[in-house]
């Protein structure tokens, strides 16, 4: 036999708790600081988001498609190029947020056919060689701009910031 419990809630759900006052020895909402990185070395973002954001020690890199940002297209039409020029932009972007590829601590792989993921993980497993970061990689419908892969990241700042 199974129960079933319903609540009802008078107020939103977001006005019982104020954000602002979560805390734990961990990590402070409240003092969390936040810079945008912007670098012409990769592709501009293509709509209201940042290419990465630091905060508190660390970069969040927003996904990157291999968009050439020299000539803003798509060069490569097979699964291994474009994968080197997401790993190219995603590089250059942490280049510029003072971190590098080996602070990577997790990727995600967006791919429009999971049946391209050895060939994806090839070139992958070339730049992140040496303790790899954890990963995820899922099929998608579509990406932007037709691209077959796009990968975001999260790392580590370099020792010296």
């Amino acid at each position: 036999m199974f129960a079933r419990i319903v609540v009802h809630h008078t107020k939103p759900v977001l006005s019982r708790f104020s954000l602002l006052s979560l805390s734990s020895p961990f990590i402070s909402i409240r003092n969390m600081s936040r810079q945008v990185i912007s670098t012409k070395n990769a592709p501009a973002a293509l709509g209201p988001y940042s290419q990465a954001i630091v905060s508190n020690g660390m970069v969040f890199v927003s996904g990157q498609i291999p968009i050439n940002p020299a000539t803003g297209e798509i060069e490569a039409q097979d699964i291994a190029g474009q994968t080197e020029q997401v790993l190219k932009n995603l590089e250059a972007v942490l280049d510029a947020s003072g971190s590098s590829i080996a602070n990577v601590v997790k990727t995600t792989c967006f791919l429009d056919d999971i049946n391209e993921w050895p060939a994806m993980n090839e070139v992958y497993a070339k730049v992140f060689h040496t303790a790899p970061p954890a990963r995820s990689a899922f099929e998608v419908g579509k990406l932007p701009k037709s691209a077959k892969v796009e990968i975001e990241a999260i790392a580590k700042l370099n020792d010296s910031n």
